[in-house]
């Protein structure tokens, strides 16, 4: 990421599966330790901790030191972006069926 960044799209950060089921995880608990976290997963330490940084860079996720341990928790306020994003294109297709529909039952009379 460069320097000219703040932070990273929350779109981007969400766009894996991985990323998406420990935002899941967090979501269910308060606070989760790294190792707790690790353990979900069939892959090492490293590799939940890249897409934790990934999660933080966005937002999403937010840590504390306790003693030697990590903590990770869920910062939802990015999520309304994803939110608004889907609303839109909801009310989209929601106007434009209805204008399908409308038309249809012009043709038909």
């Amino acid at each position: 990421m460069s320097e000219n960044n703040e932070k990273r799209d929350v779109f981007d950060a969400i766009a894996d599966p991985t990323r998406r089921r420990l935002i899941r995880l967090l979501a269910e608990a308060e606070e989760i330790p790294l190792y707790e976290l690790t353990a979900q997963f069939q892959m090492g330490r490293t590799a939940v901790s890249k897409h934790l940084t990934i999660l933080k860079e966005a937002g999403l996720v937010l840590d504390r030191k306790v003693g030697r341990e990590t903590r990770f928790k869920l910062n939802t306020s990015p999520l309304r972006e994803i939110q608004d994003w889907v609303a839109f294109y909801s009310k989209f297709w929601s106007t434009n069926m209805l204008r399908l529909e409308q038309l249809l039952e012009e043709e038909e009379e």
